[in-house]
């Protein structure tokens, strides 16, 4: 019998991740957890079950989840839920699609979901709560923090580093062995060259230019 597992957010990214779960076959979706205005709505024909106000009851009867909701300008919210679910003894499982390639050299933290067509390469070190979305690559021996999203076409090169909490836009690059730091911002398309200190924002049309993104 499959595990039951309930997802945590019900706007587009959990869309996306629906897929992946339903492609796995390893779980049923038991249902959403959203705000109370949407009780009983139906995503993909899967209800809305619960609110935020019943994640601690939920997850101290040792339910699993995955954190569904999305992640660009911060993954504060992400990071809050996550930890919220952990404290109270619920269950984060990994989420692989079986259209992407983990090595098994690799090493994934819990509550991470790797997306169609991802590819993590050997040594490489994915952290909690995290993001690797379709077709992101991920290189030998790179080391990704905790509540990070690695999206769509984004090549994380061998040796880098993303710290936690961090957003790599789709078709970003990040050259060998550079570092980005926590809650940083990589615009898409962008070619990082060195590293790039905490708490900024890099885009193709900005130099790059430090941003306390808790202010913005």
């Amino acid at each position: 019998m499959k595990e039951e597992i309930v997802l945590v957010g019900a706007g587009g990214h959990c869309l996306a991740c629906i897929d992946v779960i339903e492609q796995t076959g390893a779980f049923r979706i038991a249902g959403l957890i959203d705000t109370p205005q949407r009780l009983g709505n139906r995503l993909l024909g899967y209800p809305t079950i619960a609110t935020d106000a019943d994640l601690p009851t939920l997850a101290g009867k040792g339910q699993a989840f995955l954190v569904t909701i999305g992640q660009i300008k911060s993954g504060l919210r992400r990071r809050e839920i996550f930890n919220l679910l952990l404290g109270a003894g619920g269950k984060l499982p990994v989420i692989v699609s079986p259209l992407a390639y983990v090595s098994r050299h690799s090493e994934i933290g819990k509550g991470t979901i790797v997306m169609h067509g991802a590819t993590i390469n050997a040594g490489a070190q994915i952290g909690c709560n995290c993001i690797i979305n379709s077709q992101a690559l991920v290189e030998h021996g790179a080391k990704i923090g905790d509540h990070c999203h690695i999206a769509t076409g984004a090549i994380v090169n061998g040796e880098a580093k993303v710290g936690d909490g961090s957003f790599i836009g789709s078709m970003a690059m990040l050259r060998e062995g550079i570092s980005v730091g926590e809650q940083t911002i990589v615009g898409g398309g962008v070619t990082a060259l060195r590293n790039i200190p905490p708490h900024t924002q890099v885009t193709l049309v900005e130099p790059y230019a430090s941003k306390n993104l808790h202010n913005r």
